[in-house]
């Protein structure tokens, strides 16, 4: 059999998976397929007349290298037949019975098909050598893909590489002894406080890995997540790890609409243990245990609170450090309550820019309406609250009698969608399992 010698073939795949981080298997099967490409071009140059190379003309020839001999072949596989139409695909039953006397028609074999190295052509190897980057690259991405799939939702150790308009590309790794690969933190995963300088190392949560042949790197990192702060409480208090306590709720501002507001982030703690504080303990003695999550997070003001089964209780924790003097829940199916404080509690408890308010609603899942405890009129809210739901309810039995369905239902809806802001992050965490849901709850003017 024929073969095109490649000198240097071996030290070439050697080099090529030591530069790439790429098995040499991975290597060889990227330098078969463009050697293939190469042989295509050739094939297609050579214009056969009344050939028609469609897209699986070639599907029947493959390269074979000899690692060993530093070279490869190009071998066919073609269908014995009486009479030739077609060269790559046909043999005639003739020719292969002079060196095979048991040969019959429609039996295949297979070939050697090797074309001589100065025939190959100058434009085939510019096609081979063009199609075997492209493969190399496309075989790191499939690497990258299987090797981090499984560590979406996870926290890494990232260091910073350069900088591509407002995006930072850092290397990151799976895990000890493993080669860095490039992860991408765009300008709204990143935190307003850090310092992103060459070298920095700080820790970053995966929040995706991107499928398909995507140009640049295919993790999608984010210091923005509330993901990172449960990896961090988690990380720093043995409690929460022993499951002695848990978190149930996470609400982060990490880029907030104003550059006056800085991050903030809300984290509802609970326990089933009568002696054990879950506040106290996320917090630790003289605040050591949370320094050390606001120091990783560069400053941002985090608020642990107790979480309760009662709403109203919730709620009033949920605004701390604001003192609640009453929490009223006006609207069960709409989940609307009513928030009295006194007129000094009052900017305190809508927050800066309505930072507290906002993180509050988020974290407890309810529309939060801050009132002057002096100014609140308990019999006129009441009864613009009961208006509201009889007029709610004539208007669903209307449209039940009808059978049309409601009309508001799908303005609420697209006014979420066009209002939703992905810098807002809500985490709600239920038994262990870590549920991640986004939510958006329109504040009345009134609270702000």
């Amino acid at each position: 059999m024929s073969m095109v010698s490649l000198p240097g073939l071996k030290e070439l795949i050697g080099n090529i998976s030591k530069d790439r981080n790429l098995p040499k298997q991975a290597v060889q099967t990227a330098l078969r397929e463009a050697l293939l490409k190469g042989y295509e071009r050739y094939r297609r140059t050579q214009r056969l007349d009344g050939i028609n190379f469609t897209d699986d003309y070639f599907d029947n020839f493959e390269i074979e290298l000899d690692i060993e001999e530093e070279g490869y072949r190009v071998l066919a596989t073609k269908t014995i037949v009486e009479k030739v139409k077609n060269p790559d695909h046909h043999i005639a039953l003739q020719e292969v019975l002079e060196v095979a006397s048991e040969a019959q028609l429609n039996d295949t074999v297979f070939l050697d098909v090797t074309p001589d190295k100065n025939e190959f052509g100058r434009m085939a190897a510019i096609q081979t050598k063009q199609v075997l980057a492209q493969k190399l690259r496309d075989q790191q991405r499939k690497m990258i893909q299987e090797e981090f799939q499984d560590l979406e939702g996870e926290v890494l150790q990232a260091r910073v590489l350069r900088f591509e308009k407002q995006s930072i590309i850092l290397a990151v790794s799976s895990g000890f002894g493993r080669p860095e690969v490039e992860a991408e933190l765009p300008k709204k995963e990143q935190l307003p406080n850090d310092n992103y300088r060459a070298n920095a190392t700080f820790k970053v949560y995966l929040k995706r890995v991107c499928e398909g042949s995507t140009r640049g790197p295919q993790l999608l990192a984010s210091r923005a997540d509330a993901g990172l702060v449960v990896y961090l409480f988690e990380n720093e208090v043995p409690e929460i790890e022993d499951e002695i306590v848990r978190i149930v709720a996470v609400a982060r501002e990490a880029n907030p609409p104003s550059r006056y507001v800085g991050p903030r982030t809300k984290i509802a703690v609970d326990t089933l243990e009568r002696d054990v504080d879950p506040v106290g303990a996320c917090i630790g003695a003289r605040g050591s245990r949370i320094q050390v999550v606001v120091n990783e997070l560069r400053g941002e003001k985090i608020d642990v609170i107790r979480w309760s089964p009662d709403p109203s209780t919730y709620i009033s924790n949920s605004l701390s450090p604001a003192r609640v003097d009453e929490v009223r829940l006006i609207d069960l199916e709409e989940r609307r309550s009513h928030i009295l404080v006194s007129e000094d509690q009052l900017s305190l408890a809508i927050g800066k820019e309505g930072q507290n308010v906002r993180l509050a609603a988020r974290l407890t899942g309810w529309k939060i309406d801050i009132k002057d405890t002096d100014k609140y009129d308990h019999a006129e809210e009441d009864s613009k609250v009961a208006a509201e739901v009889f007029h709610r309810q004539a208007l669903a039995e209307q449209q039940e009698e009808n059978g049309t369905e409601e009309p508001e239902l799908e303005v609420i809806e697209n006014t979420v969608d066009k209002n939703f802001d992905e810098r807002d992050d809500y985490l709600e965490i239920d038994e262990g399992e870590i549920e991640y849901s986004l939510e958006l709850t329109e504040l009345d003017s009134r609270k702000l």
